[in-house]
């Protein structure tokens, strides 16, 4: 019997597990290591790369396969059996040599630049359809020492692709990566968190686009049935999942949208790749933005002198009643000769923004997160840099992109509130979003009691039309601070009928001798609370028996208000 040479034998078996009539589904290979800053050298050859693994069932011939970031596209030009769980490293063509010893390698012409702090990386199949995509950026290290270069990027669980940054973070590899070999932080990383929808935004009357924080299943997103657009639109006619993230789902209308109204998208039966229904965040605004007119986006709130390590920011308010998008408006200065200067685009992407909302701009979100207590997050933009505010006086302007003034500020230190004693960290609040933007006294200081600023949400200082009279209540009036879970604290509560307000709040005993004070001329918001847990200024248990609070309230003009509240302490045998 004849010798099959071992060359034809190896050929002839790879044909027979490699079933090229079996079409490619999305992530049958994924996008498993990047190298995106490979300088400084930690251990690895100084060149980009990108490893892929096949996690579906059958070896695939990646001849016609393709890498691209959007700008660019290496298409891999020769036949290359990947074996289920294999592993293979492409990179430039140059740089190939330096990783054979690293494992199997295919060098290719016009290799993608990946981008040191994000980019995105799409892997195409032969018919140029997205078989993965990846869209990282410098927070998915979670490490800000590896972030500035000489490690790789990989990916945890090979078996959830689209789980995003969850499934992601920096090698723990000595030499600084593992291409060519298992990961390093390889582990079980079940996706057990529900999709979310974002937001929307509209292209015209008849195109509104839905965003979800992570890829959705793209058979079920194209399933009209699963869209309600409300009021009098209805289910689309159309819904098209967009590549390469399939994060974004296109939906046509039947009917037109009307500028200056606000409709609803409500979604139900749609899943994330891994199987998880939809979860609570199933509904969103939608509408058909208008370009912004002077006034109908005001400055609300600004932060120009903060504290050591923080930033400043800015918040505005859109008075309505247009939807706006914030990739139509910009920031600037005010330069001495008049014009405008140091110009920012508010968002690089379409953003809506709704009557009644407000937004903040600062160019660090991680500070002010954690600055501030925020009851929400997804209103904070980080920019990669705002106009010049200077600590004392300044200038800014917004504006469209015809150049028409929106509004502008020229903001004063004096504006604070006089009896502030360092303006360092404290954010300026104006009081009535409908009065003038230049007029002095509608602008003050945040109160202490939010902790001086209040970014992404009503101000502090905020004045109701309607309000009137200042009130003060206390409750309960018995109280048992035996953290038994019932009545373990009383609470004064207040509402002012004016800002700029200095408050003193003192528990006297029924001796008259004061044991605790809440607050000690604190510059108080237009309304909130103050809790009392029955210790004394030490700290210690208090007696049972009746209290006095007494509450003083004065403004600048010397206007003083004086109240006593009674309550009791008790204590459960």
């Amino acid at each position: 019997m004849p010798k099959i040479p071992l060359l034809l034998l190896y050929y002839m078996l790879a044909s027979c597990l490699y079933l090229p009539a079996q079409p490619i589904q999305r992530f049958d290979v994924v996008i498993h290591e990047l190298m995106p800053d490979p300088d400084p050298v930690v251990g690895l050859p100084a060149s980009e790369f990108v490893e892929l693994k096949n996690i579906s069932a059958a070896t695939i011939d990646l001849r016609g396969w393709a890498l691209s970031d959007g700008s660019s596209t290496a298409r891999i030009g020769i036949s290359f059996l990947l074996a289920p769980g294999a592993l293979v490293i492409i990179c430039s063509a140059g740089a190939a040599p330096a990783f054979r010893p690293f494992g199997p390698v295919i060098g290719v012409s016009n290799f993608p630049s990946l981008g040191n702090e994000k980019d995105t990386v799409r892997l195409l199949g032969p018919s140029g359809n997205i078989v993965h995509a990846v869209a990282y950026n410098s927070q998915w290290y979670r490490n800000d020492v590896k972030s500035n270069g000489g490690w790789s990027l990989e990916m945890i669980d090979a078996h959830q692709p689209c789980q995003g940054s969850s499934n992601w973070k920096a090698s723990t590899d000595p030499s600084g990566g593992t291409p060519g070999r298992n990961n390093a932080v390889e582990a079980l990383n079940p996706d057990e968190m529900p999709p979310a929808l974002l937001d929307t935004y509209s292209i015209d009357s008849l195109t509104i686009i839905a965003r979800f924080d992570e890829p959705v299943d793209s058979t079920l997103a194209t399933q009209v049935s699963n869209y309600t657009i409300g009021p009098e639109i209805g289910h689309p006619i159309e819904a098209i999942p967009l590549p390469p993230l399939f994060q974004e789902v296109l939906l046509k209308l039947p009917k037109h949208l009307q500028q200056k109204s606000v409709y609803s998208l409500n979604i139900r039966s749609l899943t994330d790749c891994a199987g998880n229904p939809i979860g609570i965040r199933h509904s969103v605004k939608a509408g058909l933005a208008s370009a912004a007119g002077p006034a109908t986006i005001v400055f609300n709130e600004i932060l120009f002198n903060p504290p050591p390590g923080g930033d400043d920011y800015l918040e505005l308010f859109n008075r309505g009643p247009s939807v706006i998008d914030l990739q139509q408006l910009y920031i600037a200065n005010r330069s001495p000769a008049g014009n405008l200067s140091n110009l920012r685009v508010l968002n690089l992407s379409p953003q809506l923004f709704f009557p009644g909302e407000y937004f903040v701009f600062t160019a660090n979100a991680r500070w002010l997160r954690q600055q501030f207590l925020l009851p929400a997050t997804e209103n904070i933009i980080e920019l990669s840099g705002l106009p010049s505010m200077p600590d004392d006086r300044g200038a800014i302007v917004l504006a469209n992109t015809t150049g028409e003034i929106i509004d502008e500020l020229h903001y004063q230190k004096q504006w604070h509130f006089p009896l502030i004693a360092h303006e360092e960290g404290v954010a300026l609040e104006r009081i009535d979003p409908n009065q003038p933007t230049q007029q002095a006294a509608n602008w003050t200081s945040a109160a202490a009691t939010t902790g001086y600023g209040t970014p992404g949400y009503r101000n502090s200082q905020y004045r109701a039309a309607q309000s009137s009279n200042s009130s003060v209540s206390l409750h309960p009036t018995v109280f048992s601070p035996d953290n038994d879970g019932q009545d373990d604290f009383t609470f004064l509560q207040y509402r002012l009928a004016s800002p700029g307000q200095m408050g003193t709040i003192t528990v006297f005993d029924i001796r008259g001798y004061p044991v605790r004070y809440l607050a000690k001329n604190v510059l108080l918001s237009s309304s909130g609370q103050f809790r009392w847990d029955g210790l004394d200024e030490q700290g210690s248990p208090l007696p049972m028996g009746p209290y006095i609070v007494y509450v003083q309230i004065f403004d600048l003009q010397g206007r003083v208000t004086r109240l006593k509240k009674v309550v009791i302490l008790v204590k459960k045998r």
